[in-house]
């Protein structure tokens, strides 16, 4: 097993180093004539990237002062969404390479003078009554030195001078369309979530219960890029909503109560009328799942902790997350769910979609999850989705509905490319209305 985990390892780091030298070579050294201080330059903002990004990483889990943190992280994380999509940018950059080459070689070719016509190097003889030419002196070499050759214009398309245009047209294209991309999706996760409103008919809910609205927030990530202001917006935003249940499906958090108690104080002004509710997620037990549920209820949140509660018109039921299994508190269905009356509708609050065959198997009417994230940065999607039986929206499994929120936050770069974040309002709907 520590073989095979050696191995991966090497191959991992194997991949980054190639990677991030592909990078630097298409940037830096391609665009540049010879050595110098800009490639001496690009080198050190790529090292120095990885060092930010692997430093915030390990200060994270070390403790380290928080203000290290938020030093370290902005910039590191950051760096790690940009080497991700100039690396797109420039593999795409390939395609257009050749095509560049072409259209250039085609203009040289188009622009190049007209040759002269050959003389006849044969005399054609003194006219009559011309004087006699002047004896010819020594033959000139007129051949054109190697110099001259190499300075002229070239018609093939590989000259120096004209790979050197096409590798900066090219990696001039894909820096700013990395910049350009992570700017807009860093933008938008800072600006906070957009509601979206999802109608879900549940066979079981009385007709007096048609309506009913629980706005659902999952993934904050709360930590040392996202603070207390975002979570003013994320209240604000829930607040607008004036939901009558609001659900916190897990990832509040990355770091502990002592570092983020204050930028989590913002929660104490949730408002709905059935109150505010609260699961744990796989980084509520990297952070120390314990103390953040004191937390949350001490702010007036109800931490359902394998555990469930009857509403007027249905029940609400809370499972921990799969990651407290390794300390003993992992989910419990026959807890939460086990002695419930089933002509009643369910609804179930489990941070991550993998729990619903479980939900299943006990009968509940509707699953909120969160986790996924949506893949937040894309192709991550790709992986994310071959991850998780749903990785958006909401879907259907036998009698259960699953809703997977994308999230409000994000966790590691502040960005989101293809998965904007998300609050939503579930509007319950009974058949019999």
């Amino acid at each position: 097993m520590a073989i095979v985990f050696v191995l991966v390892a090497l191959l991992v780091v194997a991949v980054l180093v190639t990677g991030n030298w592909y990078v630097w070579r298409r940037l830096f050294r391609d665009t540049t004539a010879g050595p110098g201080p800009v490639r001496r330059i690009g080198a050190a903002v790529v090292v120095g990237g990885w060092l930010l990004f692997i430093g915030g990483m390990v200060a994270s889990r070390t403790e380290a002062p928080f203000t290290l943190q938020r030093v370290l992280a902005w910039p590191g994380y950051l760096w790690l969404a940009l080497t991700l999509y100039l690396l797109l940018a420039l593999l795409a950059g390939e395609l257009v390479r050749p095509v560049l080459r072409r259209v250039l070689e085609r203009r040289a070719r188009a622009s190049a003078p007209e040759p002269e016509p050959a003389r006849d190097p044969i005399p054609a003889g003194r006219a009559e009554g011309a004087d006699p030419e002047p004896a010819a002196g020594p033959a000139q070499d007129t051949t054109t030195t190697g110099e001259s050759r190499e300075a002229g214009p070239t018609t093939d398309g590989s000259g120096p001078s004209r790979r050197l245009f096409v590798s900066r047209v090219v990696g001039g294209a894909a820096a700013a369309a990395a910049v350009g991309t992570v700017g807009y999706g860093t933008y938008g996760v800072l600006r906070g979530p957009k509601v979206e409103r999802v109608t879900v008919p549940l066979a079981k809910l009385p007709r007096a219960a048609h309506g009913y609205r629980i706005a659902v927030v999952s993934d904050i990530h709360l930590g040392p890029v996202l603070g207390r202001g975002f979570a003013q917006k994320v209240v604000d935003t829930i607040n607008s909503t004036q939901p009558d249940l609001i659900a916190v499906v897990g990832d509040l958090v990355d770091g502990s109560v002592k570092d983020l108690g204050p930028a989590a104080a913002p929660l104490a002004q949730l408002t709905a009328r059935h109150g505010s509710f609260f699961v744990t997620g796989n980084h509520e037990y990297f952070s120390g799942a314990e103390q953040w549920v004191e937390e949350v209820r001490r702010l007036g949140l109800n931490p359902l902790e394998n555990a469930r509660t009857e509403l007027p018109h249905f029940d609400l039921a809370g499972v921990n997350d799969i990651a407290g299994e390794d300390e003993g508190q992992g989910p419990d269905f026959a807890r939460a769910l086990g002695d419930r009356d089933r002509a009643r509708a369910c609804v179930l609050l489990a941070h991550q979609p993998v729990q619903i065959h479980e939900a299943v198997d006990h009968g509940v009417d509707l699953q909120l999850s969160g986790h996924t994230h949506g893949g937040q940065l894309w192709p991550g999607n790709l992986i994310a989705g071959g991850a998780n039986p749903t990785l958006a929206g909401l879907d259907r499994y036998g009698d259960t509905q699953l809703y997977v929120s994308r999230g409000a936050g994000a966790w590691g770069p502040p960005t989101r490319v293809g998965a904007p974040s998300d609050i939503t309002v579930i509007e319950l709907a009974s058949r019999q209305a």
